[in-house]
């Protein structure tokens, strides 16, 4: 069995040093405490603003933060939207971008506008004194790490940013200088990062001059968002037109370059030439920008006789789970990164992972316990660790690993630390 180190805490309360801490640090348990809010800071405001995207992330950390007492406005989009957004307390819903389904170039223009008109008298209006960035608007990034940060600071807000990539451009290979002007005058205006891994917050002190104080490290925290019932793995195996018997991988996730999907279809096919039973499930649609490459992966699909299954689409919420209970690994051949989302979706539905070695992926596997890891960019080596996989006491043995590996992202990535820890970002903030 896997040794579980943090306990996710359900409640929280006030020490005898009155501070806010967990239910079980209240109880002694000096190993599952987490961070604490000074009682003088007790009440907290703040306004989150999501981009209009990444609803698994931005609602579960909303509902955790409302859930701390956190009186909490999110600024998001239809696709944010959710029943959660309106029945949470200490939460209130402001749809302010709306609807950005597919329309002509003048429509998203105009439906641009009117956002942030709205946002702008939001911003102007409120008297929400924090201000955390989850997401820019893409199309405009420019213009919000700078001109919109720079307002907010005129109006005397305090600003919170999580940064999930420090530098996404150079991972995209899309890097310039202006990209990196508008990074660096980022940082120094706002007055607190968040970041999820100690690598992440290296490089913002090293690279962009960040204090430490102002950096926040914390695990990424597992959505609660997903549905999860009671299908079981072998009828979602069914479902994806499985056998019991197949060894499957997946790859879920947006379709981009720096994933290196090529690597994983090369490695598959070294396998499925010694092993029949091996299959692939590529699930998840492509990101904008990427049709090339989505065609170059479509074409080496058409060569594994249909033992890799290609769903290259959105996958409504209500369908996820399918995927991830019908595979016995998910693989993330990627070329770089910082940290993924989807390796912490894989562990909530109890799934091992095989990642390459890049970014913080050795840190968030357990060898042998959570996963494996490999080189990137390396055909040979992601073969031979897939075959170590289905070879080991790890997949063997699965059905009980899937109970261990739910718990421990339950325990280690839990979104009540999340929330806990970033209200005492807010509360530092407010005391500057």
């Amino acid at each position: 069995m896997m040794s579980i180190q943090i306990k996710e805490s359900q409640a929280v309360g006030v020490d005898s040093d009155g501070v806010l801490a967990s239910a079980d640090a209240l109880a002694g348990d000096d190993c599952t405490r987490v961070a604490a809010v000074p009682r003088a800071v007790m009440q907290v405001r703040a306004s989150l603003l999501t981009g209009g995207v990444d609803r698994h992330y931005a609602n579960s950390l909303a509902e955790a933060l409302a859930a701390q007492d956190v009186s909490l406005d999110v600024i998001g989009s239809d696709e944010i939207d959710g029943p959660e957004m309106h029945n949470t307390p200490n939460l209130r819903f402001l749809n302010l971008r709306g609807s950005q389904g597919p329309a002509s170039k003048t429509a998203k223009i105009v439906r641009l506008a009117k956002y942030y008109s709205r946002l702008l008298r939001y911003i102007t209006t409120t008297d929400s004194p924090i201000f955390h960035i989850l997401w820019h608007t893409r199309i405009v990034e420019y213009f919000d790490r700078t001109a919109l940060l720079l307002y907010m600071k005129l109006l005397g807000k305090k600003i919170a940013l999580t940064a999930h990539n420090v530098n996404a451009g150079r991972r995209d290979g899309k890097d310039s200088l202006l990209n990196r002007l508008t990074l660096r005058i980022q940082y120094r205006l706002v007055d607190h990062i968040f970041v999820h891994t100690e690598r992440m917050k290296s490089e913002l002190m090293d690279e962009y001059g960040v204090s430490e104080i102002s950096v926040t490290v914390m695990a990424y925290p597992v959505n609660n968002v997903i549905p999860d019932t009671s299908l079981s793995c072998a009828q979602a195996k069914q479902k994806c037109g499985l056998s019991a018997d197949n060894k499957t991988m997946l790859f879920f996730g947006r379709i981009c370059t720096y994933k290196g999907i090529e690597y994983l279809l090369e490695a598959f096919q070294q396998l499925a030439e010694k092993d029949e039973k091996y299959r692939l499930v590529i699930a998840g649609e492509a990101n904008k920008g990427a049709e090339d490459y989505l065609r170059q992966i479509d074409e080496m699909v058409v060569n594994h006789d249909g033992k890799v299954i290609s769903h290259t689409r959105f996958i409504p919420d209500d369908e996820i789970e399918i995927y991830f209970k019908a595979a016995d690994v998910l693989v993330l051949p990627y070329k770089d990164i910082f940290q993924s989302g989807v390796l912490f979706l894989a562990y909530s539905f109890g799934l091992p992972v095989i990642a390459t070695d890049v970014g913080s992926f050795r840190e968030a596997i357990s060898e042998g316990k959570t996963g494996f890891v490999c080189k990137p960019c390396d055909a040979a080596d992601l073969a031979r660790v897939i075959e170590q996989y289905f070879n080991s006491s790890l997949f063997r043995d699965l059905g009980s690993h899937r109970r261990d590996i739910r718990e421990f992202a339950r325990s280690q990535h839990s979104s009540v630390t999340a929330a806990v820890l970033t209200r005492k970002g807010y509360a530092g903030m407010m005391q500057k």
